[in-house]
């Protein structure tokens, strides 16, 4: 029997093995979340799999940019670009919920986003933007495509003077993730 497993395999069962490094709990079963092989630590009864090249998952607790690639009513999608500060080129997606904050406009499409991992539930990466220090790192006028500059709670647009609101991170306007590319 080979050690080789697919996204989605079952590796092992939650009552026997915690979730480890590139898998997920599925409620009933640990699974694969990447292409890889299955390593079982007994002593710190985890389940892993070892991925030739290391796949950028991101932990709970890590803090990763990314672009945003769908908005609906209470949750918007994010292409994940940065873990930690490191480039990532696996192109994983996650989800973060944004019923609770009282804006309009958390984030739109493209806008430039920086979240903390929450967990890893059914397979699906789930994020935050709620803590402070987190939100929207870059966008432009939603109007007419301008820079724009921050206002209190809000941005204004230099062009067009268009004001929207939007959940603005402490880092925005810095441009300083910018510079973790490298």
């Amino acid at each position: 029997m080979s050690d080789m497993v697919l996204p989605g395999d079952k590796i092992a069962s939650i009552e026997e093995y915690e979730a480890g490094h590139n898998t997920f709990d599925d409620g009933d079963m640990v699974r694969a979340a990447t292409v890889g092989r299955k390593e079982i630590d007994g002593s710190a009864r985890t389940a892993s799999i070892e991925h030739p090249k290391l796949l950028s998952i991101p932990k709970v607790g890590d803090i990763v940019i990314g672009t945003v690639a769908a908005v609906m009513a209470t949750m918007m999608a994010i292409s994940i670009d940065y873990i930690n500060g490191k480039p990532t080129t696996s192109k994983v997606e996650c989800i973060c919920s944004i019923k609770n904050l009282r804006i309009r406009n958390v984030a739109l499409v493209n806008d430039i986003v920086m979240l903390k991992i929450l967990n890893h539930l059914n397979g699906t990466i789930h994020a935050t933007v709620e803590e402070r220090g987190l939100g929207v790192l870059f966008t432009k006028c939603r109007k007419c495509g301008s820079k724009v500059v921050p206002m209190r709670d809000a941005i204004k647009c230099t062009e067009c003077s268009w004001i929207d609101e939007r959940k603005l991170s402490s880092d925005f306007g810095s441009g300083d993730f910018v510079k973790l590319r490298g």
